[in-house]
């Protein structure tokens, strides 16, 4: 197993194809059985109480689930998720950015299941669980 895309074509991908959120993320790691993806926690992604938005965390999630998936087919705009859940376990240490380590459990022609924890940086005891499944659309 190898990789098709590295952290650099996966920014570079996350840039031309969904520039309306790219800016929010930073890929740090990419490996063959996941990565690790930084959300860049702003004034904009919190909501009243100081912590950060349900769904600014939920969307860390899904992005990270779908460049790890894309880090092993490659370039593929329309892979799409078609089943997910998230547990929110505590709230996110206040002026901290979030990272999320997701893992690919399986890699298929037509569907890829994975996880991804989340972290407050610095943090050892994760956020919120996420389990999310994509559809890969078929080749040709």
């Amino acid at each position: 197993m190898q990789l098709a895309l590295d952290a650099a074509g996966l920014t570079e991908f996350l840039y031309r194809e969904f520039g309306q959120v790219a800016g929010d993320f930073a890929v740090e790691r990419v490996k063959v059985d996941g990565l690790t993806l930084r959300l860049k926690v702003e004034e904009r992604h919190l909501r009243p109480g100081g912590t950060v938005s349900g769904p600014k965390i939920f969307a860390l999630a899904d992005v990270a689930m779908y460049l790890a998936v894309l880090a092993r087919i490659g370039p593929v705009a329309l892979a799409v998720t078609t089943s997910s859940a998230i547990d929110f376990m505590r709230k996110p240490v206040a002026g901290r950015d979030l990272l999320g380590e997701a893992r690919l459990l399986k890699l298929g022609r037509s569907h890829a299941v994975g996880d991804v924890l989340i972290f407050s940086e610095g943090s050892a005891e994760p956020v919120a669980r996420a389990s999310l499944t994509y559809s890969i659309p078929p080749v040709g």
